[in-house]
């Protein structure tokens, strides 16, 4: 099975699991941690830019704290990038 995060890339549009859609910007190493990070952008309010380690953004939903939760994963992709198209 393709793992989750080798199937996105910067520019698709994903759904987080409490129903917000997102934009990935980039995948980015954090300079004090050396941790992968995921840059993304709100698409909805003031537009937000956030950053979230790439294990977390790419983790699965806690179904003991979400068990309504109607996606497997925190974010997933809804809309290909325009270099799929």
């Amino acid at each position: 099975m393709e793992k989750t995060e080798m199937r996105m890339k910067p520019g698709d549009i994903v759904r987080h699991f409490k129903g917000n859609l997102y934009q990935i910007l980039y995948f980015a190493k954090d300079s004090e941690t050396q941790r992968d990070v995921v840059v993304y952008r709100a698409l909805y309010g003031e537009r937000g830019v956030w950053v979230r380690p790439m294990e977390m953004f790419f983790s699965p939903v806690d179904r003991e704290k979400y068990p309504d939760a109607t996606q497997e994963y925190r974010f997933e992709r809804v809309e290909k990038s325009p270099k799929d198209a």
